[in-house]
């Protein structure tokens, strides 16, 4: 074959190698999304109710209103909380004069919200502690009511989620003489199908960096991925504390139950403990330490909103006052500090701010304040219309397939596999690249890819039911 007839056969070739990529990526995006698009859903709409409950009513009623006027002593609103029965363990200071005071009583296992007037210390409102409404959709978006079993289904669909991302961003390149406009503008003048997809490849293209952000900041909490990896190596080491002594109990024991009350860069540091010399002066010296005087403390501590005061649970157990954004204390990630006081001494044990976080604990403080909405007006609108994106995604999918499937095919209709398909040996290796990055998705990858190439391939009748 001359060099000329060679020449002529390149373009040839590398345009069939590039469809032979379109469409292994149009099938990886394909069998993704079967099983992704249902959890997207879910956590879609769970954090969008998520999102406007806690706007509108707070997570306890925090944000129901009182008339404004100077408060009584924490102690005296702290003993009408308790008048029914019960012990406080911990006082929500209010988010502003006109809004109730929350304490949190507990009566053997039962744990009551109580609302409580800061300048009548009468009592407002009872509520089942973090049980409502919010807490609800708290657990299924995190667990699917299903404990270990639903955490570890919902990371392999975050994780799969990035595979969407990818392929979704391949097949969505403009090719084929369309041009930049055309991708990055829904072409609403389309009918049909057409329009579905242009909808869904502009729409997937702009929410797409977003929906990464939101992946990584969810999977940081995740049982293997975030737990056994990147929250372990970023997690606050309590060494710091100079000749502090340590209990047995990490800071993740202040949660309850689904809820995530404590910064994600010292759920799994130790709680340092009360009954020793140590410690910085924190109330002057000869104070009682009391509920009062550790609350008037933490009124002096600067902080751009309220505070949270957990009491010592125990004759180890330490004063806690925190302030964080998560917890929608306030809009400000970096204004992020939790402080430990002896309850004997007064002295303040362990100082932790957003300056002491690990590069990634701080990163993990403004993504998930910025994953709950809670910096501002604009995060609320933003998380709101992405939401709805990621609803709407789901469903054009389902409509693009719906009306790409043949009449009365009972089948998926997948993409087709291509044959030869070129670089499958970089597949591999990203699988198991991903394998050592995401535990959980790379194992479900490399499952899924020789499941297609060696049982599909093979079975006749099953490949066609698949595909």
């Amino acid at each position: 074959m001359s060099n000329a007839q060679t020449q002529d056969l390149r373009p040839a070739t590398a345009a069939g190698q590039a469809n032979k990529l379109y469409f292994a990526a149009w099938r990886w995006h394909f069998y993704a999304g079967l099983y992704v698009a249902p959890f997207l859903m879910m956590l879609a709409v769970t954090g969008l109710i998520m999102l406007w409950t806690a706007t509108l009513s707070g997570m306890n009623g925090e944000r129901t209103v009182v008339a404004p006027g100077p408060a009584l002593p924490v102690s005296q609103q702290a003993a009408a909380a308790a008048a029914n029965g019960g012990t406080v363990t911990q006082y929500i200071a209010p988010l502003a004069d006109d809004r109730v005071a929350v304490f949190r009583v507990e009566a053997g296992d039962t744990a009551t919200a109580v609302l409580v007037d800061p300048a009548t210390a009468t009592v407002v409102d009872t509520l089942p502690w973090r049980a409502g409404l919010y807490d609800f959709a708290t657990d299924i978006h995190g667990t699917l009511l299903l404990g270990t079993t639903g955490d570890r289904l919902i990371e392999v669909a975050a994780g799969l989620a990035m595979v969407l991302i990818v392929t979704g961003l391949y097949l969505w390149w403009p090719r084929g003489g369309k041009g930049w406009r055309a991708m990055l503008v829904p072409q609403l003048g389309a009918r049909g199908r057409a329009l579905w997809k242009s909808l869904h490849q502009s729409i997937g293209f702009w929410m797409s960096a977003l929906l990464l952000v939101f992946l990584l900041s969810g999977l940081s909490w995740a049982g293997i991925w975030g737990e056994k990896l990147v929250q372990a190596w970023s997690t606050f080491p309590a060494e710091k504390w100079e000749n502090v002594p340590v209990s047995d109990d990490v800071h993740a024991s202040m949660n309850h139950g689904a809820a995530k009350e404590v910064p994600w860069g010292l759920e799994q540091t130790p709680l340092p403990a009360s009954g020793s010399d140590a410690g910085v002066t924190g109330l002057p010296d000869g104070s009682p330490v009391t509920l009062d005087t550790v609350a008037g403390f933490a009124a002096t501590l600067g902080f751009d909103g309220r505070f949270q005061l957990n009491l010592p649970k125990d004759e180890a157990g330490v004063w806690t006052i925190s302030h964080d954004s998560m917890s929608n204390d306030g809009p400000d990630p970096s204004a992020d500090r939790t402080i430990h006081l002896d309850q004997y001494t007064g002295k303040v044990l362990a100082d932790v701010g957003y300056a002491d976080y690990s590069v990634y604990a701080k990163a993990m403080a403004y993504g998930i304040a910025f994953h709950e909405g809670d910096m501002g007006l604009w995060n609320l609108v933003l998380n709101t219309v992405f939401c709805l994106s990621v609803i709407f995604m789901a469903v054009s999918g389902l409509v693009m397939w719906w009306k790409r499937r043949p009449a009365g095919a009972l089948r998926l209709a997948a993409p087709p596999l291509p044959v030869d398909l070129p670089l499958w040996k970089g597949a591999v290796f990203l699988a198991l690249a991903l394998s050592l990055a995401f535990p959980l998705v790379g194992i479900t990858l490399l499952a899924v890819l020789a499941f297609d190439l060696a049982v599909l391939a093979n079975v006749p009748r099953l490949k066609r039911a698949l595909s």
